[in-house]
């Protein structure tokens, strides 16, 4: 498997991870939601490294490396990794929250979680995929 089938197959997992993030939300499962979420996002960035042949560390939050590469990148997504490392940074954040809660506050992650921020959650996570469908489109149209 090469670099690009790779990239693909993570492009792929992070739509279906938003699939069942928005599918989800409509259970109330607030804290499942952000998690699919945080999973669509790193995916979909790692996909973004993965199509300029820049490997990735084995960390969640990638935004980091997305910022030191972005002379990697076409001006219109380059001109978005700013944000799309904040959305990174903010999800990750989240990511163990969204599994298992808070023991110090003996919070539930349901009791953590709510509508607004499972709905800005997906709002993110669409933006970054989108991006990142246009820089695979853009580096396909490219390799033609």
């Amino acid at each position: 498997m090469n670099q690009v089938d790779l990239a693909k197959d993570y492009l792929n997992q992070s739509k279906i991870r938003l699939r069942t993030a928005r599918n989800v939300i409509n259970d109330q499962a607030y804290a499942y939601c952000v998690r699919q979420c945080q999973e669509a996002v790193e995916l979909s960035l790692k996909a973004a490294l993965r199509i300029v042949g820049k490997d990735f560390p084995k960390w969640h939050d990638i935004g980091v490396v997305l910022i030191k590469e972005k002379e990697s990148y076409p001006n219109f997504f380059s001109s978005e990794i700013d944000k799309l490392a904040l959305i990174s940074e903010f999800l990750a954040s989240k990511r163990e929250l969204a599994m298992y809660g808070d023991d110090d506050s003996k919070k539930s992650p349901s009791m953590l979680f709510n509508k607004e921020v499972a709905e800005s959650a997906l709002k993110d996570t669409e933006f970054c995929l989108k991006a990142v469908e246009k820089l695979f489109e853009a580096f396909l149209k490219e390799q033609e």
